[in-house]
C-alpha cells in the first residue's frame, strides 16, 4: 500500500484507489493511473451556511475523490463507477475508517444495479456513431455491460476483466467490426435484463447510515 506522503495526499482521505484500465486489466504502454477517492469534511463545517465541497480533483494527475456521504449516496443509488471503487483490486491508501466502508460494500449494492448499469452502457451506446465510432468508449460500453451481470448474479461488480482482455482491446483498437460489437452489446443487454439477480431488493441504508454517523462523530 502507497503511503500518503508518496501521493502527496491530505490526511482526510479515508480510501483511495486505483481505477481505470490498471484496475480493469486492460491497461497498455501509456495508459494512465486513474485514482479514485473518499474524504472526510470535519463534522463542524457542515454547521456554517456554505457547506463543504461534496468532491474534488487532485492533486494528483486522474485523481477525484468525493466526500463521504455523497460517495455514499451514490452508491446506495447504484452508481457503476462509485460501485467499482468498492471492488477495486488495487487500494492504495485505507484508513479504519476505508476499512470499515470496504467492508461494508455488500450493503451498498441491491437490484437497482439492473437499471443502473444498463442504462450508464445505454447512454454510452447513444453516443456512439456506427459510422465512426469511438472505439474505446465503445469497449467500455461493453465492459459495464459485462461488470453489471456479474454483479446481478454473484453480487459483486467485475472489475478485473482478464478473461475478456483480448476480445476488449481488439474493440479499442478498432478491429472488431461495428457489428460484432453491437450483437455483443446486444447479447449483453438480453442477459442482463434476464438474469436472476442474487441482490436484494434495496441496499442496507440503516448500516450505511450507522456508518456515516460515526464517521462525523469521529471528525467533531
Amino acid at each position: 500500500m502507497t503511503s500518503r506522503e508518496d501521493l502527496r495526499l491530505g490526511d482526510d482521505l479515508i480510501l483511495s484507489v486505483v481505477t481505470g484500465s490498471r484496475a480493469y486489466g486492460l491497461d497498455t504502454n501509456g495508459s494512465d493511473t486513474d485514482r479514485r477517492g473518499i474524504f472526510v469534511a470535519p463534522t463542524q463545517d457542515f454547521w456554517r451556511l456554505s457547506k463543504p465541497p461534496t468532491h474534488r480533483e487532485g492533486p494528483l494527475p486522474e485523481q477525484f475523490s468525493w466526500e463521504v456521504e455523497r460517495f455514499c449516496a451514490l452508491a446506495l443509488a447504484a452508481n457503476p463507477t462509485v460501485l467499482e471503487c468498492l471492488w477495486s483490486p488495487l487500494v492504495e491508501v485505507s484508513t479504519p475508517y476505508g476499512e470499515r466502508l470496504l467492508g461494508l460494500r455488500e450493503a451498498f449494492v441491491s437490484r437497482r444495479a439492473h437499471r443502473t448499469f444498463a442504462r450508464y452502457a445505454d447512454d454510452q451506446f447513444r453516443r456512439l456513431d456506427p459510422a465512426a465510432p469511438r472505439w474505446k468508449q465503445a469497449m467500455h460500453m461493453i465492459r459495464l455491460l459485462l461488470s453489471g451481470l456479474n454483479l446481478v448474479r454473484h453480487g459483486e461488480p467485475l472489475v478485473r476483466m482478464d478473461a475478456f482482455r483480448d476480445r476488449l482491446l481488439a474493440v479499442r483498437r478498432g478491429e472488431t467490426p461495428w457489428a460484432e460489437v453491437d450483437a455483443w452489446r446486444v447479447t449483453l443487454n438480453a442477459e442482463l435484463a434476464a438474469a436472476p439477480s442474487v441482490l436484494p431488493a434495496e441496499p442496507g441504508r440503516e448500516q450505511v447510515e450507522e456508518f456515516l454517523m460515526d464517521v462525523r462523530r469521529g471528525h467533531l
